[in-house]
């Protein structure tokens, strides 16, 4: 069932409380698999308190040091965050996000969802991880929600999606986009063979390379195409020694 194979994946949150609250919102939606990236404290009575019913999910919540063991086996990774950033992702309102998750993990596959801290949402660096950003459409002159309602609403799309038909069999086993982890190392190799040319000296080393991943991630290259995008890296890295 594609429900079970979405990851709602929370990044250093503060309140334990919070943790347990977005516990009962996943599972008023049928979704189950949560994953706590360095959470400040957990496990946590006030997690248990704030978790009526869902119990059972903080037990089978999985703990992680770093964001990567959270999504690297992931070839769908979305980001929410309501701050637009200078060089924007592909963008998702909820119920496009809902959709895509849901055809992407039609076929048994792992997706992520994740959300950052309360008070500060996704780093600039673990959005880069992301393929897509979600943003909540809200007031504009109030447009700040607390996470287990953000969770609560884009699980209820989710949800949604998940009751209409899925169809499977349009992208082929060997033209799925590659793993989160795969283009991890795509781009450190990538920023390697950049360095060996002097491409990224200056200011704009940082600008540049976040450049391009959203092109890679727009992309989406399959894994096929990534062992060429190596060669490439292989052959620009080389004329440089």
């Amino acid at each position: 069932m594609a429900l079970d194979d979405i990851r709602i994946v929370l990044v250093e949150t503060t309140h334990p409380g919070n943790i347990g609250a977005v516990a009962r919102a996943m599972k008023t939606m049928s979704l189950s698999r949560l994953v706590l990236v360095r959470p400040e404290k957990f496990p946590s009575f006030d997690a248990e308190r704030r978790a009526t019913g869902a119990i059972d999910l903080l037990e089978r919540a999985q703990v992680v040091d770093d964001l990567q063991a959270a999504i690297g086996d992931c070839r769908l990774v979305i980001g929410c965050s309501a701050r637009v950033r200078s060089y924007p992702h592909a963008m998702l309102d909820p119920r496009q996000c809902a959709t895509t998750l849901i055809e992407e993990t039609a076929g048994g596959e792992p997706a992520a969802l994740i959300f950052g801290p309360e008070r500060t949402g996704l780093a600039n660096d673990d959005l880069d991880r992301c393929s897509h950003q979600i943003q909540i459409p809200a007031n504009p002159d109030f447009s700040s929600l607390n996470l287990a309602s953000a969770v609560q609403l884009v699980c209820y799309e989710i949800f949604m999606a998940a009751g209409k038909p899925v169809f499977t069999d349009t992208v082929k086993p060997w033209n799925r986009p590659s793993l989160q982890v795969e283009m991890e190392h795509f781009y450190e190799h990538l920023e390697r063979a950049l360095d060996s040319r002097g491409f990224l000296d200056g200011e704009m080393r940082e600008v540049t390379m976040m450049k391009l991943r959203r092109l890679f991630w727009r992309a989406r290259p399959n894994s096929g195409e990534l062992k060429i995008l190596h060669t490439l890296m292989r052959l620009i890295h080389s004329d440089g020694d």
